[in-house]
């Protein structure tokens, strides 16, 4: 009987075949004693964590889940998983999402067949005169045109519909795929619940305080969980990195294809030279084809199938998949009039109010989709992403901004005022007596002139707008990360605005592009994707690796420096990578330091670790020769002001000190004891600062303040705040939230700025080898910083700590000791002790 009992306490995975990763078929799972929750055991952690495109099939998938109430199996598309619930705001916003897209699709169909069927246009447009009766209207009303008039009876609108054939197929097709959306949103609602009992059972997060909740936070509650009561049955500790594994598999590849050119995004279009497209649709194909459709290179959702990982048949794999992507591009084909058709109805419902009410919208930019999968990190999470893109937003359209043709100006200047005063005619008439308003087209004259009004002043250049290209791209690849090694010095001329705006495209032209879509998608797919179906069989066997309990992921998402960095990218003697094997543009080091940045509790492996240490101690050696701290922070009011950016928080000015620094100190501008330095010291300006910043985050002792709040990224809750007093007697639970909520907001910023900075010094650092290794390097001539004491005697670097001003104004900086005066900090200060600058 004790043994029947202890048999109880086990179960087997049973039938798991192709659903389940590699050696989780005979694994014995312990169930503890009254634990019922159907999340113990997750079969699909991919699933779970991530979510599967919008577009794909709702395919039949078996979800195990073994607890105290055993396994059950569930045929539904779990398209709800932690990340995309978080994200999305949880249940309703999800449900209510998902609805409202039933009822568009709906609004579309419906409205469109209302408008070619039902409406009677002579009459609308007064081609046709109508005659009204009544004993009870004027002469004037009996002609008036009223809107039930242009209206047809039902039973005239149904018969024109049923008399013509196209119409009915049309319609048939949109409820078809209507009905199988309803179905669609039936079984995600389900697995929204599921997602959702989650949330509030395990996780302990109920739905109206998930909103209060980062995804840092989520994903540390995650990780106890898994401790705690194993989901992943193959792993007892499931790091950060396993999470973003199985939310960006399939992101990772893409990413990294990118990176390596091999997807036919690069066109040589005649007149008009090389051009990048990639649009939803032919995004959507390439995933199509190579990860999630039914003739797809993965057998389920984390596993390669095995025929691609080996080299004996790849001839013969590339020739199917190259029989597989033509007949994709057929199909895109056929379906090529009726997908241009809602894409043109669908873009006129969505634009058109927008068009009128504000015309230069469509002049505003925005990030492209190449230019979003370019400059992505490897393991970056969509809304990193997001904060990322954000942030580089104003400095990108600044950059672009500054490029302004002379001959347009005049142009547009003279345009602007001719159209101008014909507007204002009208206006006024039509204030004067609104019967103008009944003349034939007078509101189209209107609004066409507003229109021309407002794109021909977005020509006209701001009077105010400082030149400054090479401060403003610095000031982008600060928030981006990443750009091309000839965009240095070269930020003036127009082949580098060009390539900007590949990444930073007009809005009108991303319209543009979707429209055109479902015509030019289907000859990429056809001949060059077909073209490279052996390059992409090498690929994907060459670059895919099995991580135990995660599957089968792209082997640049593993950040190996040993494998895939690049010795110009300050991995010269740790890695072996070849040409073909190394990542480009250094994605690499940088994805591994915005990973560690991002998830400090992570514990990289060794030949990460050695990596991140040799940057570090790159860093404290640059910062001995670099400008003082003090120096950067009393520059940060004229930085800003040099670099147009009126509305800096304190990590912004602090980039803005260090990206104009050396323009400050190379133009000759009075300032006491200043003298002139190499303009390439950005590096050892951005070493300085993230020196001191290093040392913020160390543990402080014997402070001459008595408050000091210090961003800790090694904290949780993102700050440390030290102090004299014990703050939380004090305080309230509310007050306390609230203040651990300004703390985070506050170390995310901080966060991000110490990536823009270890990304600026990083560029630096890789221009100053490329340009030894071509023999054009000259030594930065190092800073000095000279008070009236020390004679001719070199300072370096002090540090410095960070702290938030008395006043508490989030992103404020102040040095620790407030005691001397401003200029007494910056003139006079002693000579730091080399060996413990070095320590820290």
């Amino acid at each position: 009987m004790a043994g029947f009992e202890t048999y109880q306490e086990y179960q087997r995975i049973e039938e798991c075949d192709e659903d389940s990763p590699p050696g989780e078929e005979d694994l014995l799972i312990h169930v503890p004693e009254g634990r019922g929750d159907p999340w113990h055991h997750i079969k699909n952690l991919d699933n779970f964590f991530t979510r599967i495109s919008f577009k794909t099939i709702c395919n039949v998938i078996n979800i195990h889940f073994i607890g105290c109430i055993g396994k059950f199996s569930r045929s539904l598309n779990y398209h709800a998983h932690i990340y995309h619930f978080h994200q999305k705001n949880g249940f309703a916003c999800m449900v209510l999402s998902e609805f409202f897209e039933l009822v568009q699709f709906l609004f579309v169909v419906t409205f469109t067949t209302f408008l070619f069927n039902c409406v009677e246009y002579d009459v609308l447009f007064a081609n046709r005169v109508v005659n009204h009766t009544g004993q009870s209207l004027g002469p004037l009303d009996r002609n008036k045109v009223t809107l039930p008039d242009a209206i047809l009876p039902s039973e005239q609108c149904t018969e024109r519909i049923q008399g013509n054939s196209w119409i009915i197929f049309l319609l048939i097709m949109a409820a078809i795929f209507w009905v199988y959306r309803l179905v669609k949103m039936i079984c995600n609602v389900l697995s929204y619940w599921e997602i959702r009992q989650f949330y509030i059972k395990a996780l302990k997060i109920h739905m109206d305080e998930l909103c209060n909740f980062t995804w840092q936070e989520v994903q540390v509650r995650l990780i106890h969980l898994q401790r705690e009561h194993p989901m992943c049955v193959q792993k007892r500790e499931l790091s950060e990195l396993d999470i973003y594994h199985r939310i960006l598999r399939f992101k990772n590849y893409t990413v990294a294809m990118i990176n390596k050119s091999l997807l036919p995004v690069r066109l040589r279009v005649p007149f008009f030279g090389d051009m990048i497209f990639l649009t939803q649709g032919l995004k959507y194909n390439f995933e199509f084809i190579l990860f999630w459709g039914p003739l797809s290179l993965f057998q389920n959702k984390w596993s390669l199938h095995p025929k691609y990982k080996r080299a004996a048949n790849r001839q013969e794999l590339a020739k199917q998949l190259s029989h597989i992507i033509l007949l994709t591009g057929l199909v895109n084909l056929l379906l090529c009039p009726f997908v241009l058709v809602w894409q043109v109805l669908y873009a006129f419902f969505s634009y058109a109010e927008v068009i009128k009410r504000e015309p230069g919208s469509l002049g505003a930019r925005r990030w492209s989709l190449y230019g979003r999968l370019y400059l992505r990190h490897f393991n970056e999470l969509d809304h990193e992403l997001q904060g990322r893109m954000g942030r580089g937003y104003k400095p990108a359209a600044k950059y672009m901004n500054a490029f302004v043709s002379p001959l347009l100006a005049v142009l547009a200047k003279n345009v602007a005022f001719f159209s101008g005063s014909v507007f204002a005619v009208l206006i006024a008439l039509t204030v004067y007596d609104e019967d103008v308003l009944t003349v034939q087209h007078i509101l189209t004259a209107i609004t066409v002139l507003g229109v021309v009004i407002t794109i021909t002043r977005s020509f006209i250049p701001d009077e105010h707008m400082v030149w400054c290209p090479e401060q403003l791209l610095q000031c982008v690849l600060a928030h981006i990360h990443y750009m091309p090694d000839h965009w240095k010095g070269n930020a003036n001329k127009s082949e580098t605005r060009d390539e900007v705006a590949q990444l930073f495209q007009y809005k009108a032209v991303f319209i543009l592009e979707e429209l055109l879509s479902p015509i030019i998608t289907p000859f990429i797919l056809i001949f060059p994707l077909r073209s490279k179906s052996l390059e992409i069989i090498d690929f994907f066997r060459n670059f895919t690796v099995d991580v135990a309990g995660v599957g089968d992921i792209c082997s640049f998402a593993q950040m190996d420096i040993r494998r895939h960095g690049n010795p110009q990218w300050m991995s010269e003697g740790q890695t072996e990578a070849s040409v073909y094997q190394q990542a480009e543009n250094g994605k690499t080091e940088l994805s591994l330091m915005h990973f560690t940045i991002k998830n400090p509790r992570w514990q990289p492996p060794q030949e990460s670790s050695v990596f991140i240490s040799h940057l570090k101690e790159k860093v404290h050696q640059d910062a001995q020769t670099g400008p003082s701290p003090q120096l950067l922070l009393s520059e940060a009011p004229l930085c800003t002001s040099l670099l147009s950016n009126e509305s800096a928080t304190g990590p912004d000015n602090l980039l803005a000190s260090v990206l104009a620094h050396p323009v400050l100190t190379a133009s000759g501008l009075p300032g006491r004891n200043r003298r002139f330095i190499s303009p390439s010291s950005a590096a050892s300006a951005a070493a300085s600062v993230l020196a001191s910043l290093s040392s913020s985050q160390q543990p402080h002792a014997g402070r001459s303040r008595s408050h000091t709040l210090l961003p800790s990224r090694h904290q949780h809750d993102g700050l440390m705040y030290f102090s004299d007093h014990t703050v939380g007697d004090s305080m309230s639970a509310s007050d306390s939230k609230v203040l651990s909520q300004s703390h985070s907001a506050l170390a995310s910023e901080f966060a991000s700025a110490e990536m823009s900075l270890h990304a600026i010094y990083m560029h630096e650092v890789h221009q100053q080898k490329t340009q030894h290794a071509s023999g054009l390097f000259q030594a930065p001539v190092p800073m000095r910083d000279l008070s009236t004491n020390s004679g001719p005697q070199t300072q370096s670097a002090q540090t410095v700590t960070l702290v938030s001003p008395a006043s508490g104004r989030l992103g404020g900086w102040a040095e620790e000791e407030e005691e001397q005066g401003d200029e007494e900090e910056i003139n006079s200060s002693p000579v730091p002790d080399q060996t413990s600058r070095g320590s820290s």
